[in-house]
């Protein structure tokens, strides 16, 4: 069992580094950037990782292409501000010793929002298929929320991928204009008719499922500007829909 690990990356100079560093049980390491201006590629291809430059073609796309990039079958997939824990990188090296029995591979990722883990408010275990054989599986997804389909059997891991969210409000308000945008252009591509009540009903059924159903206030002070942010998310993505139409 030999696996390529793939990153889609741009302007990635402050994460790159810690998510190759983490690929130690890899065979191979295929970066794909889409034109970054700073550092990104020259510390990839320091660390070893082979850089291939290519034109923005959406989520999946760009990961599809990646995978089509590597020298193996096996892919394991992971976006610049993630990196596989110590006993996620144990248990893949196990994996490969023994060999796979199935076709893909599920694996909990934990995330850090504001500098602190985040183990409620619906980011965990947050299970993503990540490890899989590319001749069964394959990126789905035209704007956001990517996933990967298996026609075959998918197993699962127990270790942490590592999710280095946002480290600040600023940074979090950013990322979720342009996700937000991507996804109101998703909904009118889907015709979808957005009645003005759902900006207000499902925002506040959002803060309410993040905050109180899946316990948003043991994570404390993250946990509530998670919920108000998932609200907000909520809201832009209907505004936002609205405004296209």
């Amino acid at each position: 069992m030999r696996i390529t690990a793939t990153i889609i990356a741009e302007n990635e100079e402050r994460r790159i580094v810690r998510a190759i560093e983490s690929l130690r049980c890899c065979d191979e390491i295929v970066v794909l950037d889409s034109g970054s201006v700073d550092r990104t590629v020259e510390l990839a291809a320091k660390l070893g990782a082979r850089v291939v430059d290519s034109p923005w073609r959406g989520y999946a796309g760009q990961k599809n292409f990646a995978a089509e990039q590597a020298s193996h079958d096996w892919i394991l997939s992971i976006d610049a501000d993630e990196a596989l824990s110590e006993a996620l990188e144990g248990e893949i090296w196990s994996l490969k010793k023994r060999g796979p029995d199935c076709d893909a591979y599920t694996m909990p990722r934990l995330a850090q929002y504001l500098g602190k883990w985040i183990l409620h408010s619906g980011w965990y275990p947050d299970r993503k298929i990540r490890l899989y054989d590319r001749r069964k599986a394959t990126w789905k997804g035209d704007f956001v929320h990517e996933s990967v389909e298996v026609s075959g059997r998918v197993g699962h891991l127990e270790a942490n991928l590592l999710h280095f969210t946002c480290d600040s409000l600023s940074e979090h308000l950013k990322t979720m204009d342009r996700y937000t945008t991507l996804a109101a252009q998703e909904l009118v591509a889907q015709k979808r008719k957005i009645q003005w009540p759902r900006l207000i009903a499902d925002p506040a059924w959002t803060f309410f499922r993040t905050y109180v159903i899946d316990r948003g206030f043991l994570d404390g002070i993250e946990g509530l500007t998670i919920a108000y942010m998932a609200a907000m998310y909520s809201f832009l993505k209907y505004a936002k829909a609205r405004n296209m139409s």
